[in-house]
């Protein structure tokens, strides 16, 4: 069997923390993977624990005894948080993104793995140190924003339709009002999502009057699952008081300038403190 040198251990190191954050690995996996013993591990990931910690992009916990490991919580410093969130505002508000009825267009951007990529990144961090069994939102633009967060949070993923499927088997549905029109609205989740008494993170793309996001709470009473945290991408400034409270949002939409149809998006303040 192959004897990799320090260098290489601790490339490798990287990039398996890297790829599967929040999850715990063994010394012994490690071990067998780089045919070294448990002692030269633990010092090789002393080195990585220090150098992200250096470089500010999370940290990693360790645990001693005979089942100890290793578990990297990805982090983000105050530097590259605001770097990311006026590049996300950049791309929201770019001109002519306004269409009929002063809707905003963002299919293109939530389809955009770097775009979602570096907004989960965000999520992930904020809710780093609360326990969460499982990440719920509502389709459709939300899913690749859960999906990525979740898979930073390394949690499952469980998706409130706005129509029964049959594939989803037995379904809990809800009437819910939304926050913006008062409309009545239904939404449904399949039996099997969820287990009971979970602790969830509710994430949206975007929050006006809050209905959405108040429905997904009163959805997750009928699971006796626990809101832990609510996170949005967009949110909007007016009506400032929402259906919700205790909610995170990334962005804010200030106000639309129909004359030469820009659109004022602006980082949430709470963020960069």
């Amino acid at each position: 069997m192959n004897k990799y040198k320090r260098n290489q251990r601790i490339g490798a190191l990287m990039k398996i923390f890297a790829e599967k954050p929040n999850y715990i690995f063994s010394y012994n996996y490690f071990c067998e993977m780089f045919n070294a013993a448990k002692s030269t591990i633990s010092e090789d990931i002393a080195i990585v624990k220090e150098l992200v910690e250096e470089i500010e992009c999370g940290k990693i916990e360790t645990m001693a005894g005979a089942s100890g490991g290793a578990v990297f919580i990805p982090l983000l410093g105050k530097k590259e948080k605001e770097d990311i969130l006026k590049g996300l505002c950049d791309l929201f508000s770019q001109k002519n993104r306004i269409i009929a009825g002063r809707f905003i267009y963002m299919t293109d951007l939530f389809n955009d793995p770097n775009v979602v990529s570096n907004i989960a990144k965000i999520i992930a961090s904020e809710f780093s140190g609360v326990k969460i069994d499982y990440v719920v939102t509502v389709e459709t633009k939300g899913i690749p924003v859960a999906i990525l967060t979740a898979q930073k949070l390394n949690v499952p993923v469980a998706v409130i339709r706005r129509n029964n499927k049959v594939t989803e088997g037995a379904t809990v549905s809800i009437n819910y009002v939304s926050g913006s029109s008062n409309n009545i609205q239904t939404m449904s989740l399949s039996r099997r999502s969820l287990k009971e008494n979970c602790k969830v993170l509710l994430v949206d793309d975007f929050m006006k009057g809050g209905g959405t996001a108040k429905g997904m709470a009163d959805m997750m009473r009928e699971f006796n699952a626990q809101v832990v945290g609510t996170a949005v991408v967009i949110e909007t400034k007016e009506p400032e008081k929402k259906l919700v409270d205790n909610y995170l949002s990334l962005m804010v939409l200030n106000r639309f300038n129909d004359k030469d149809e820009t659109i004022e998006i602006e980082p949430n303040l709470k963020l960069l403190k």
